[in-house]
């Protein structure tokens, strides 16, 4: 039962990984949004700035894993 329940929360497509990365990549830019409300000016910006680039490096090493679990899997 619980491999049943541990198999929903594993990534097997490319696109199940986009939604992934989608839904992070909203709530990164909301997070950036109020970034940009609680600190005015350069300080703000660099922190909403940060915010899609973790979502862009964590989306490519979704991505990256995914086509690697797949070569390797595939004989």
């Amino acid at each position: 039962m619980f491999r049943s329940i541990r198999r929903l929360f594993v990534i097997k497509t490319k696109f199940e990984a986009f939604l992934v990365i989608y839904g992070l990549g909203t709530g990164a830019v909301e997070r950036g949004i109020h970034y940009l409300q609680q600190y005015p000016g350069w300080g703000g910006r660099l922190l909403f700035l940060a915010c899609p680039v973790a979502v862009f490096m964590a989306g490519a090493r979704i991505l990256d894993s995914i086509e690697r679990e797949r070569r390797d899997f595939i004989p």
